[in-house]
């Protein structure tokens, strides 16, 4: 893959987690209402008092990290089952919320076989 389309995909990516791991501590980009169920499990999200701290967390580091590209392997997998539980919470219960969680597991898998090289070890039987 051309290397300036992969550092074009992984700062789009780092952007992205950046933004909207820092707005679940700010709240400078207002959240879509969200009704029902989906409601319900956010709710029990944040009343854990953990969850979405943790989840701010890891979007922030791992989109520093993909920002300055330094361990970018390492950035991608503990990102990734993060956005995938975001893209199937969304499309389970708010599937008008999908668009952003899905765009940023297409942006991993893309960035996942751009450094595959880098994961050869640890695919080996």
């Amino acid at each position: 893959m051309n290397p300036k389309v992969v550092l074009g995909l992984r700062v789009l990516l780092g952007l992205f987690m950046l933004i909207f791991g820092l707005n679940k501590f700010a709240n400078f980009i207002p959240q879509p209402e969200m009704s029902g169920d989906a409601l319900d499990v956010m709710m029990g999200f944040v009343k854990s008092g953990y969850i979405m701290p943790i989840v701010a967390i890891v979007e922030i580091v791992a989109g520093i990290l993909l920002l300055i590209g330094r361990f970018v392997p390492l950035a991608l997998v503990i990102l990734f089952p993060v956005m995938l539980n975001a893209l199937l919470f969304h499309l389970a219960l708010d599937p008008g919320g999908a668009a952003g969680a899905g765009v940023a597991v297409v942006l991993n898998i893309i960035l996942f076989f751009a450094y595959k090289d880098r994961f050869a070890g640890i695919l080996k039987a």
